[in-house]
């Protein structure tokens, strides 16, 4: 009865071990990167927006950045549209 009850039990816990690790895990990892680079976004940083808008963050506010477009224009959009920092404010400077 107890060999019994462990053959059943072994195989849906190791099902559940091997989803954590291959997929929760993983985007738990990335999910916390990506709120780590809206955190640290400043002034200066060259962003690509999760809608395909490229800018440099012209403003900061807690929630929201002003993200000034090539045109000179000037657009708010929450910290969470950010979808990756193509290059830093110091970044071009320590390049050359």
């Amino acid at each position: 009865m107890n060999g019994n009850l462990l053959g059943t039990v072994f195989p849906l816990i190791l099902m559940f071990a091997l989803m954590y690790f291959l997929l929760i895990r993983p985007q738990q990892k990335r999910q916390k990167t990506v709120q780590q680079m809206q955190s640290d976004l400043k002034k200066g940083d060259r962003i690509v927006t999760i809608g395909g808008l490229h800018g440099t963050v012209d403003a900061i506010d807690e929630g929201t950045i002003v993200i000034k477009c090539g045109d000179g224009s000037r657009l708010t959009y929450d910290r969470g549209a950010v979808r990756e920092v193509v290059e830093a404010a110091g970044e071009k400077l320590a390049s050359k």
